[in-house]
C-alpha cells in the first residue's frame, strides 16, 4: 500500500508539472498571436481562443483605420464602420490642410472647406513671411503684405546689427541707423575689453579708451595675483605691488604654518619663523 501510495503521488507531481509546462506555452502561443509575432501557431488555439483573436484582429484594423496608423485593411469593415473610419479620415485631411501638419488633399475638400483652407494657408504664409522662415512665398502676397514684411524684415535686420549679430546686413541701413549702431558697436567693444572678454578688438579703441582698458587690464592681472589666480601674470605687476604681494604671500604662508592648516611651505620661512614654529610646538 505504501509503495502504490508513493507511486501515485509521483504520477501526480509528474502530471501537475506537465499541466503547469503545458499552460506556460499555450499562454506564450496566445500572447504571440495577439501580437502579430511570427512564432503565433494558430493550430495550437482552441476553437474559442481563435474566435477572440479575430474579434482583436478585426477591432485593432478599426482602430488603425480610424486613426491613420499602422495598416488599414478597408475591406473587413462592416458598412457602418467604414462609414465612421470615413468621417475621421475626413477629419483629418482638413486638419492637416488648416493646420499644414501634414500631407493635404484639397481634392477631398468640400467647397466651402477648400475656401477656408485657401484662408489659412494664406495666413500661414504671411506668418512665414513676417518672420522670415524659410517657407515664405513672396508671389502670394497682395502688395499691402509685401509692403508690412519689407518693413519686418528691415527691422529685424537692424536688431541683429543692434545686437552684433553676424546676420547683420549694414548696406540696408539708413545713415542714421548705420550711426546709432556703430555707436553701439563701439560700446560694445569697449564692454568687452574692460571685462576681459575674448571678443575685444583692441585696434578699435580710442588712446583714451585703451587707457581705461589698460587700467582695468592691470586691476584685473593683480586681483588674480593677491587670490593666487592661474592668470595671474607677476611680470605685468609694479614693483610696488610685486613688494606688497610677496609680504601677503609670505605672511599667508606663516600663518598657514602656524595654524597647520591650508598650503605651508617651510622653505620660504624665515629662521626665527621657523625656530618660532618650531619651539611653539
Amino acid at each position: 500500500m505504501r509503495r502504490s501510495l508513493w507511486t501515485a503521488l509521483v504520477c501526480l507531481s509528474f502530471c501537475q508539472v506537465l499541466l503547469f509546462a503545458q499552460s506556460s506555452a499555450n499562454a506564450r502561443n496566445i500572447s504571440a498571436c495577439r501580437n502579430g509575432r511570427e512564432d503565433c501557431d494558430r493550430s495550437q488555439l482552441t476553437q474559442a481562443e481563435a474566435g477572440a483573436l479575430i474579434i482583436a484582429e478585426h477591432q485593432g484594423n478599426v482602430s488603425n483605420c480610424r486613426s491613420g496608423r499602422g495598416s488599414c485593411d478597408h475591406s473587413t469593415l462592416t458598412q457602418q464602420e467604414a462609414g465612421a473610419v470615413a468621417l475621421a479620415e475626413h477629419q483629418r485631411n482638413l486638419s492637416d490642410c488648416t493646420h499644414a501638419w501634414g500631407p493635404c488633399d484639397h481634392t477631398k475638400l468640400t467647397q466651402r472647406e477648400g475656401r477656408e483652407v485657401a484662408m489659412a494657408e494664406h495666413e500661414h504664409n504671411l506668418s512665414s513671411c513676417m518672420g522670415g522662415w524659410g517657407s515664405c512665398d513672396r508671389s502670394q502676397l497682395t502688395p499691402q503684405e509685401a509692403n508690412a514684411v519689407a518693413v519686418a524684415e528691415h527691422q529685424r535686420n537692424l536688431s541683429d546689427c543692434r545686437d552684433g549679430v553676424e546676420s547683420c546686413d549694414r548696406s540696408n541701413l539708413t545713415q542714421r541707423e548705420a550711426s546709432e549702431v556703430a555707436v553701439m558697436a563701439r560700446e560694445r567693444n569697449v564692454s568687452d575689453c574692460m571685462n576681459g572678454r575674448q571678443r575685444c578688438d583692441h585696434s578699435k579703441l580710442t588712446l583714451q579708451e585703451a587707457g581705461a582698458v589698460a587700467g582695468a587690464e592691470h586691476q584685473r592681472n593683480l586681483s588674480e595675483c593677491e587670490t593666487g589666480g592661474e592668470s595671474c601674470d607677476y611680470s605685468r605687476l609694479s614693483k610696488r605691488e610685486a613688494s606688497a604681494l610677496a609680504v601677503a604671500e609670505h605672511q599667508r604662508n606663516y600663518t598657514a604654518c602656524a595654524k597647520g592648516y591650508g598650503y605651508c611651505d617651510r622653505s620660504r620661512l624665515t629662521p626665527s619663523e621657523a625656530s618660532a614654529l618650531s619651539t611653539g610646538r
